[in-house]
């Protein structure tokens, strides 16, 4: 983990160096618009410091901060859609992780299939 990693985009976006529609934003955690969307209500929940993946994130990120990220995500899912939502963690390139700082997918507007892959 490191504060900002000028090659990520990201952090890039973290630090206002590339444009991206902020829905909210604290000093541990920014809610941008996802620029592809998957779903009508497509939200990325991130923490504004580095970590490449959800299993650095858990394994070296205070506690606080890990509470912090899942509650913002689930508070978004909720002002999102009523009638339900869903998060997604990408990992490793395998699990479809295509920018390697931790976001969470908050995905709301329709109905979500089984299985999602």
């Amino acid at each position: 983990m490191s504060a900002h990693d000028p090659a990520c985009l990201f952090c890039r976006i973290v630090a206002g160096e590339i444009p991206a529609t902020v829905v909210s934003r604290d000093a541990d955690v920014l809610v941008i618009r996802d620029v592809n969307p998957q779903a009508p209500e497509h939200l990325l929940v991130m923490p504004t410091v580095h970590y490449s993946d959800v299993a650095q994130f858990v394994g070296f990120a205070p506690p606080d901060l890990v509470a912090k990220l899942f509650s913002v995500a689930g508070q978004v899912g909720r002002e999102q859609s009523a009638s339900g939502f869903r998060l997604v963690v990408n990992t490793g390139p395998d699990g479809g992780q295509t920018v390697g700082h931790l976001h969470i997918h908050v995905l709301a507007g329709r109905p979500m299939a089984w299985p999602p892959g």
